[in-house]
């Protein structure tokens, strides 16, 4: 038997032990493994409390099932569920009994949504959707993915395709009845008219995202400058925890260190870095050389001095760099030139003086820098980049009206097929082991 046609199981829930562990089975012998181990189905899409019973007759577990006959199911397969308590020799004991049945195997990665996308239940799109909201760390991650999974996008792309083919045929027509006079100045008008608004919404979704598909991985803010300004020290109040030695000796911090932090929703990664400066330690040299390389990837750059210490000496990028002065309750420090830096603060790391003020402002930049986060449509580059190939198509199709009814419809076929493969419709098994082997085992 095929592995696609075998029937699958996994632990659908959290790690054991845990009070209560869901297994769930999904394919054609679905049914027989409940009947095998429950005695007999409950009502489809009700839950019975049965006995389980390995094929030994021996009992595993006192149990709650659900029996979901296909089509009407999560994979579009008939799929059973066992609710058992989460103990870990009742797990094993659970799985071994279904494993023992021929022709089922414990499934892969992923492979309950892929079952679901093969079976139509959702489009990539809405898979895409699913595996964020099971990563999301943040509320904002949460609710752009759920509204992914329901179809924020999808739905708009099928919408599009849909006019898109219309219009196909439209000039298509034409070309079949050329020899009808005006038949085809007829049917071309329409169909350019749906062209024009077709580019115009495409483009319009795309120019107006932002970096609302970095929303999944999130902002990166580095904190930089040179030794004991209390880089260390600003990172743990962000943090709100000691994640970095604070020392009062120079060159303390050698490697990068990484915090994941929820700002108002946003994720946001602070890296703390080495301090920079000219050094003869090969291991400090080393520390600097990845701090300028961090500073130099960040999309945000928080330049630390202190009293005596000037601005000099910032990276030099693409990112915005915010001058912020610290050990303000120890002096003032040197004055920093507006005109060199894009905003300035004053802070106390150490007693928090500031702070809120900066946080703020963070919250505030991560908000411009994903813009349309709330109703973005595009949450990943592999969407942006194919909407950005049927908008092309779409151009490419208005431009070449001058030479021909063919060369439309060419590139109306292209500009289908690319949101055929946003859809994951068409031409898309290149791309589906790499999305659905980051699920995890059980979805």
């Amino acid at each position: 038997m095929h592995p696609r046609e075998q029937t699958i199981f996994a632990l659908s829930s959290g790690r054991p032990p845990s009070a209560i562990a869901v297994v769930r089975v999904s394919g054609s012998q679905a049914n027989q493994i409940l009947a095998a181990l429950a005695g007999k189905l409950p009502a489809p899409r009700l839950a019975g409390r049965r006995l389980l019973r390995d094929v030994a007759g021996r009992p595993i577990d006192d149990a709650v099932v659900l029996w979901f006959p296909g089509p009407a199911s999560a994979t579009g397969e008939d799929v059973a569920e066992f609710h058992v308590h989460g103990g870990r020799a009742v797990l094993s004991a659970l799985l071994a009994a279904i494993s023992a049945i021929p022709n089922t195997r414990a499934a892969e990665p992923g492979e309950f949504t892929r079952r679901a996308f093969e079976n139509g239940k959702l489009d990539l799109t809405e898979a895409e959707g699913l595996d964020d909201l099971i990563h999301a760390d943040t509320d904002r991650q949460r609710r752009q993915a759920l509204r992914q999974l329901q179809g924020l996008l999808g739905n708009r792309a099928r919408d599009w395709r849909e006019r898109i083919i219309e219009a196909s045929a439209l000039i298509e027509a034409g070309i079949d009845f050329s020899d009808e006079g005006d038949v085809p100045a007829e049917l071309m008008a329409p169909a350019l008219k749906m062209i024009r608004a077709l580019h115009g919404e495409i483009t319009e979704v795309l120019a107006a995202q932002g970096h609302a598909e970095r929303l999944r991985d999130g902002l990166v803010v580095a904190i930089a400058g040179p030794p004991n300004v209390g880089k260390s020290t600003l990172i743990n109040q962000l943090a709100r925890r000691e994640v970095a030695i604070v020392s009062p000796h120079a060159g303390t911090t050698r490697d990068v260190i990484e915090v994941q932090l929820d700002l108002d929703g946003y994720p946001v990664t602070v890296i703390d870095t080495a301090g920079i400066r000219e050094t003869d330690d090969p291991v400090e040299q080393e520390g600097v050389r990845r701090a300028r390389a961090r500073a130099a990837d960040a999309d945000l750059v928080l330049w630390l001095t202190g009293p005596g210490v000037d601005a000099e000496g910032r990276p030099v990028g693409t990112a915005p760099v915010w001058v912020v002065r610290n050990k303000i309750d120890l002096g003032e420090g040197a004055p920093v030139a507006e005109a060199a830096v894009d905003r300035t603060f004053a802070i106390s790391a150490r007693r928090g003086d500031g702070l809120a003020e900066l946080i703020e402002a963070l919250v505030g930049f991560a908000g411009e820098f994903f813009g349309t986060g709330e109703g973005a449509l595009v949450t990943r580059a592999r969407q942006r980049e194919l909407l950005r190939q049927a908008a092309d198509g779409l151009q490419r199709g208005l431009i070449l009206v001058k030479d021909g009814e063919e060369l439309v419809a060419e590139e109306l076929r292209a500009a289908a097929y690319a949101l055929g493969r946003l859809l994951g419709r068409v031409d898309v098994e290149d791309v589906l082991g790499a999305i659905f082997q980051k699920f995890c085992i059980g979805k």
